[in-house]
């Protein structure tokens, strides 16, 4: 398992984008048709910080705040895919399951405490 993307949540995702574009170095990139605006932040051929802008009424919860919204962990082995989901099961954590659009990919959420989510992500098999 490795980290996969931080998600930062925030008012002004272009002032954050120029910050990691001119100071780290990364680059805008593809990002799929999510309904939320924002940016993809790529670290050479990696998407490694996702930029969601406040101002959508998904995120509106918080409409000020800046804030990172979750962790994100990559399971490139099926079995171990199917190992995660029996060890929430067992232990009986709620989770949600969704696709990503044309990424090819499934995404796993895990919400285990107010504010803190835990997702991870696959490829489709």
């Amino acid at each position: 398992m490795q980290l996969d993307h931080v998600t930062i949540v925030a008012p002004d995702c272009d002032s954050m984008m120029r910050f990691f574009i001119d100071v780290a170095g990364m680059s805008v990139g593809p990002r799929p048709p999510f309904g939320v605006s924002g940016y993809w932040l790529y670290l050479g051929a990696r998407p490694a910080v996702h930029l969601i802008a406040t101002g959508d009424a998904s995120v509106a919860a918080h409409p000020d705040a800046t804030r990172i919204d979750h962790l994100a962990l990559r399971i490139d082995d099926e079995a171990e895919w199917r190992t995660l989901i029996d060890r929430l099961d067992c232990r009986g954590y709620a989770y949600r399951i969704a696709e990503v659009p044309l990424a090819r990919e499934r995404q796993l959420f895990v919400r285990f405490a107010p504010g803190v989510v835990v997702e991870f992500v696959t490829a489709r098999h």
